[in-house]
């Protein structure tokens, strides 16, 4: 299934993968499919990670395949050490759609991982958030939990920026509220104002506000 040319594409835009073979998302979808139909329990425990797609796909199966909550919870706690880039990490945020049907399970279960010291095991806290939990109900807890994350890491703050622009572009008067008093760095902050800027569903005369928060960085002496 390999394509060498989506290999060196590939390569060139997930960092952190680890033997990249160029696998297009479809049809690595169609073989995790076609593994649940089958033992995917014993799949999963001959699988390694020799390759991104053998990781992603354990990931593809974690979520496909038919389980009781807790037995996917405890696969979803065994797979996150093996993320080591967005890529893998986005994808199995958002195939986890257990999480609209048990969001007090889930939600529970994600905090720890905001409140880590690793990169990835933020990052997939965060991505979790925005894919499945930008509500009414969850708004205030969620941009409290992103006021409150500090890592230096770059796939933790366009996350968190990320976030941001999903929760502004759903809810825009309460965002925009805590954009202008919030306690983020400049990097995560300023990146945060971009993608709202760069989203089509935010008008000029929006944008044109959002601009206006924007931090200049300090000058050097």
């Amino acid at each position: 299934m390999a394509e060498p040319s989506l290999r060196a594409f590939a390569s060139t835009i997930i960092p952190g993968a680890v033997n990249i073979l160029g696998v297009r998302t479809p049809r690595l979808r169609a073989l995790a499919r076609e593994i649940c139909s089958d033992d995917w329990r014993a799949w999963l425990s001959l699988a390694t990670e020799d390759s991104h797609e053998e990781t992603v796909l354990q990931a593809m199966i974690i979520c496909e395949a038919r389980m009781e909550p807790e037995e996917r919870l405890e696969l979803v706690r065994s797979f996150i050490p093996k993320i080591t880039n967005w890529a893998t990490c986005d994808v199995f945020c958002a195939g986890l759609k257990d999480a609209r049907k048990y969001p007090e399970r889930y939600w529970d279960f994600i905090q720890p991982y905001l409140h880590d010291s690793r990169e990835f095991h933020i990052r997939f806290g965060v991505v979790m958030m925005l894919t499945h939990f930008v509500t009414e109900p969850c708004l205030e807890r969620i941009l409290s939990l992103l006021d409150g994350i500090r890592h230096e890491g770059y796939y933790v703050k366009m996350a968190v920026a990320w976030a941001l622009s999903v929760c502004f572009i759903k809810f825009p008067e309460r965002t925009l509220r805590y954009l202008q008093n919030n306690h983020l760095d400049d990097e995560t902050f300023n990146k945060a104002l971009q993608k709202i800027i760069d989203s089509f569903r935010v008008d000029r005369k929006t944008k044109d506000v959002i601009r206006a928060l924007r931090r200049k960085a300090p000058q050097k002496s």
